[in-house]
């Protein structure tokens, strides 16, 4: 039903600033600018997924919301659209699931870019189903193509990390009911949290849970941080340390064969790695 994660969003103050931030980031430039019905958008295109940039623009119900959600919440990772093969199979699969599914809607963007047009059709998931994290199953005409990029810059998507006060209903959503792949359920008492890992698409869902704490089990989710991957880790450390990032020193990482490095600063709230996987 679920072929991998599209995108997700990553809703900020204003696209400009943002989108330079981004490009800087990944060290490659938006794929696609455009500006529609009071949002700004700007997508990153990576092998696994996309990153899409979303900023007010101009007045109206969407551009208010969006200003009211930064207002409220600070600018961040907000949204999930799953990509399928079969929009309408998978409505009908996620109504007999509970998941409460909107109707299927057809929806279109100018690229600012190059002036090329692309659509796609999609459901939007009832929040009260989806522990409060925006949830879209999308299905393209088409998928974006991937720029070549130069080497230390991201390249895929390693995993996206989801917090939760409810280890067991993330299992039950992202399990049962949306069908991901569960790889992984273990508890590591040395770092006070039970880990969930799901694969879809050449990506991981880490779906964290932090031991020893009081929580609301009837809480929301809330999509945390992002790992990105590189082919040249320290090609990478370097050009965002020549860009000005506050970014930590290369250590080995918690999988066997990977090395890591931290960027602390300027990327809008996002708790973001960046990692490199052996070739052995």
């Amino acid at each position: 039903m679920i072929t991998g994660l599209d995108h997700f969003v990553l809703v900020c103050p204003e696209i400009g600033a943002a989108t330079a931030v981004y490009e800087s980031l990944l060290g490659r430039p938006a794929d696609w600018r455009a500006a529609s019905d009071g949002a700004a958008t700007a997508i990153f295109r990576l092998e696994n997924t996309s990153l899409e940039l979303m900023a007010p623009d101009g007045e109206g119900a969407v551009a208010d919301r969006l200003r009211e959600i930064i207002s409220d919440e600070g600018p961040g990772l907000k949204s999930l659209a799953f990509g399928a093969a079969d929009i309408s199979a998978a409505h009908h699969k996620l109504t007999r699931r509970g998941l409460m599914p909107s109707e299927i809607s057809d929806g279109a963007s100018k690229n600012e870019i190059d002036g090329k047009t692309r659509k796609w059709t999609r459901f939007r998931c009832a929040d009260t189903q989806t522990a409060g994290v925006k949830t879209f199953l999308i299905s393209p005409e088409e998928a974006l193509p991937v720029a070549d990029a130069p080497s230390g810059s991201a390249t895929t998507l390693d995993h996206i990390v989801i917090n939760t006060p409810n280890p067991d209903r993330a299992l039950g959503l992202y399990g049962a009911r949306l069908g991901l792949d569960l790889a992984l359920d273990r508890r590591r008492e040395e770092w006070k949290t039970r880990f969930l890992f799901f694969r879809t698409g050449g990506l991981t869902f880490e779906v964290i849970h932090r031991l020893g704490e009081d929580h609301d089990p009837a809480a929301p989710d809330s999509i945390w941080g992002l790992t990105w991957k590189v082919d040249d880790l320290p090609a990478a450390h370097a050009r965002l340390t020549d860009a000005g990032f506050d970014v930590s020193d290369l250590r080995t990482g918690r999988k066997p064969g990977s090395s890591v490095f931290t960027v602390r600063d300027g990327t809008l709230g996002v708790p973001t790695l960046f990692i490199a996987h052996s070739s052995r």
